[in-house]
């Protein structure tokens, strides 16, 4: 399933826009401790992730493996909007 879209908070948290139409929330603060992902713990650095290659990714070619980012994500229900 390709991510279209992302979102990232503030919170360090991303919101995932999948091909299919579907919302999931993914935390990336257990991801922070780690290597690479470390290198993008400063929250500036954090807010430059872009959707490319159906997954999401940094500058410098730090990504997250799109199976990992849907297993470890959260539906999030999406509000009906009215015209």
């Amino acid at each position: 399933m390709d991510i279209v879209a992302v979102k990232p908070t503030a919170s360090f948290e991303l919101d995932l826009h999948y091909a299919d139409g579907s919302l999931r929330r993914f935390d990336m603060k257990p991801l922070l401790t780690m290597k690479p992902w470390n290198k993008i713990s400063a929250l500036p650095l954090f807010m430059q992730v872009k959707a490319a290659y159906g997954t999401v990714v940094w500058p410098n070619e730090i990504d997250v493996a799109p199976e990992t980012l849907w297993m470890d994500s959260v539906e999030v229900l999406q509000v009906p909007t009215h015209a």
